[in-house]
């Protein structure tokens, strides 16, 4: 109590002086108590003491004690409390106001599965747990005071994925609404692009064997699309059987668009597996419009056809327009793409032309060695890498050469940098220049797909068997992603991740005060760098949270009494 007494009577120009300083690649903090003082009508600077060597707890406690000097009442309460390390907080506001910027709070409402979900959606971004993960991982984030959860097991968590996909679509329709009111216009262009997902095991509902993206041939998997405004903003994500062809998940987006979000005067993006002429007709059906690209066989064929010629393909954009079938052509050639595939072709001969002399030197060195099966080896390696059309294996002896057909090369190779674009928009709906960048915007979509599917927010593993689980399992990535997307956006000029910033900003954990029983959770102040990426996403941390005690359990163990 004489420590506290002494303060209170030198507090009257007392203050704590904290400042950061570099030396080398590390930082240091040092904080001094200080005093303003007058001597001979001059204002002085007094140090008391060197605190840097106090901890963060022990220097609050200063702070708090200076704040506090004018009321001794409250001082001795707070000169009678305990102070200790509470949980982390910091990713969680974040992610919480981020979620509420973008109407997912607002969508979501506020009932205990929600809440819920809103977790879930913080383990994606933070570590792509699982669900008995996350419960496990609750315990040491701030969930009770953040997102005023009462408690769950993981049981818990899989029933709100049942209420999710039970809102999901009046979810999506509430997120599409918020910001078309946000933006103050409708959106008229879409992307979309389906990817798949393999799964480790065979029991999931939707699993199926289907044509593998991920080159994992005997193993089942799921099919899903994203369907994107032209921000590259998710609007809906959907799943389908691994079998599932992509043509057929194109007619569902019609029925998205025209039905859920009310759409009218659209216009599809696709890539030429996606729109095809059937898909065309449901377009067409409901006045929609598209653009999408043609395969090389399309476009040589328009060539012998006279549709398009040849010299029309150069670096910069030509169209040609059908006016009995109401379709436009868009078409370039792109040098730096014939640059890159050219040296990739290079690379490949070579390649194929080190293992025709490694199996010459072989030969050669193994006289009993049949020369049928490096005639076999060679061969498969040559068609591996599709050159089979321009290269031959020459066998004489026991020696091989390869024979290149430049000319057959040229002629193979000749359309693999140039790309048609079509289109049934008129000239006065979009000029030439807007159809080729809202295709180039498809790119969005593919850079979503992989941040979902084998980046940051990896959709792998999805440990579920249940449909709707699934298909809930998948829209709470497609929700975390908006988060990521905001964020990406919000620091894109810092160079870190925003998966390295939310780690960073996991190491900070709360500060909980005891005083007359009564629990106060303090929140740190971020350090200049943090603080610069909080304003840039535009998010405020309060200074002091009331304490809620989230009761978290798990019902699975990770060891089994024995």
């Amino acid at each position: 109590m004489n420590i506290v007494l002494s303060l209170s009577y030198n507090l009257l120009f007392m203050f704590i002086d904290q400042q950061t300083y570099k030396r080398g690649d590390k930082e240091y903090t040092r904080t001094l108590l200080r005093r303003w003082y007058r001597e001979d009508g001059k204002v002085k600077l007094k140090t008391i003491a060197n605190i840097s060597s106090c901890s963060f707890s022990e220097i609050e406690a200063f702070k708090i004690a200076l704040k506090q000097k004018n009321d001794l009442s409250s001082l001795k309460n707070i000169a009678g409390s305990t102070m200790e390390n509470g949980k982390f907080v910091w990713p969680l506001c974040v992610i919480d106001q981020v979620a509420h910027t973008l109407g997912i709070t607002q969508a979501l409402w506020e009932s205990e599965e929600a809440k819920q979900i809103l977790w879930l959606i913080c383990s994606r971004l933070l570590e792509q747990w699982s669900r008995l993960s996350a419960t496990r991982m609750a315990k040491h984030y701030a969930i009770g005071e953040i997102f005023w959860v009462k408690g769950f097991c993981e049981d818990d968590l899989y029933k709100s994925m049942d209420w999710l996909y039970n809102k999901k679509d009046s979810i999506e329709k509430s997120l599409f609404r918020y910001k078309q009111k946000q933006t103050k216009q409708t959106p008229k262009l879409f992307l979309y692009d389906v990817s798949s997902s393999y799964f480790e095991g065979t029991e999931n509902e939707l699993a199926e064997y289907g044509y593998n993206r991920d080159k994992k041939k005997w193993k089942k998997q799921l099919v899903y699309g994203v369907l994107t405004d032209e921000d590259g903003d998710p609007v809906s994500i959907q799943a389908f059987k691994g079998n599932t062809q992509d043509t057929k998940t194109f007619s569902d987006q019609i029925q998205t668009l025209k039905e859920r979000f009310w759409c009218t005067e659209v216009t599809l993006v696709g890539d030429k597996g996606m729109i095809k002429s059937a898909q065309i007709e449901n377009l067409k059906k409901e006045d929609f419009h598209y653009i999408t690209t043609i395969s090389k066989s399309q476009i040589e064929s328009l060539i012998n056809k006279d549709v398009l010629q040849l010299e029309l393909f150069q670096d910069t954009l030509c169209e040609v327009i059908i006016p009995e079938e109401g379709i436009r052509y868009v078409l370039r050639r792109n040098p730096t793409r014939a640059e890159e595939l050219t040296k990739n072709c290079q690379e490949k001969i070579n390649f194929i032309q080190k293992k025709v002399h490694l199996a010459n030197t072989y030969l050669v060195d193994h006289p009993k060695a049949k020369i049928e099966t490096q005639e076999k080896h060679l061969q498969s390696l040559i068609n591996w890498r599709k050159l089979n059309s321009f290269i031959r294996l020459e066998k004489k002896e026991r020696t091989f050469n390869l024979i290149i057909d430049e000319d057959k090369q040229k002629e193979v190779t000749k359309f693999d940098w140039c790309y048609v674009m079509k289109t049934d928009l008129t000239i006065e709906q979009s000029t030439k220049e807007i159809i080729h960048n809202r295709y180039k915007d498809l790119a969005k979509v593919e850079w979503e797909f992989r941040t979902q599917k084998t980046g940051y927010l990896e959709i792998r593993s999805i440990y579920l068997r249940k449909k709707e689980r699934t298909i809930a399992h998948l829209f709470i990535t497609m929700l975390a992603y908006k988060i990521e997307k905001y964020l990406r956006e919000a620091w894109a000029i810092e160079d870190l991740t925003v998966e390295e910033w939310l780690r960073a900003l996991s190491k900070i954990t709360t500060v909980i005060m005891t005083i007359n029983k009564e629990k106060i959770v303090r929140i740190p102040k971020a350090d200049k760098d943090l603080q610069r990426l909080l304003d840039k996403a535009k998010v405020t941390l309060p200074p002091v949270l009331p304490h809620r005690e989230a009761i978290v359990i798990t019902r699975k163990k990770l060891i089994k009494n024995t």
